[in-house]
């Protein structure tokens, strides 16, 4: 039976199976493998709302967390919790409304909304790395 103090390591692989499961699809639409790219993405979908229930049951349980850094550590840490809050709040009705509209099949306002969710610009790694040769 998992304990409140084993939820860290869970939300830690429910983000990176999330993580690898968005990478596939991501690879799976490339390759225009439209049903494997549509279950690989709920599968993500799913497991992302898996890591949301034991992140905040376990934050629920321990409250917040006294950051004790101090000096210049302390503003780089609360600089990267802001943005890390602000945009885990943004993505969340990203989200949801790119998975509605691929699930109703409205499939131009999907690619729209993944356009505005990840921006080209924003994915560097494209440029090093072309996954389409997989």
């Amino acid at each position: 039976m998992l304990s409140v103090s084993d939820l860290p390591t869970v939300d830690a692989a429910l983000n990176g199976t999330a993580a690898v499961l968005l990478a596939t699809g991501w690879i799976l639409i490339r390759r225009g493998r439209y049903r494997a790219h549509r279950a690989v993405m709920i599968t993500a979908f799913c497991t992302s709302v898996l890591f949301l229930i034991s992140y905040l049951t376990y934050h629920a349980h321990i409250g917040s967390k006294h950051f004790p850094g101090h000096g210049a550590i302390r503003v780089v840490y609360f600089s990267i919790l802001l943005t890390h809050t602000v945009l885990a709040a943004v993505i969340v009705p990203l989200v949801l409304m790119t998975l509605s509209r691929g699930l109703s099949a409205r499939y131009d306002r999907h690619r729209a909304m993944i356009a505005i969710a990840i921006p080209r610009r924003s994915m560097t790694w494209r440029s090093r790395l072309d996954l389409r040769r997989f």
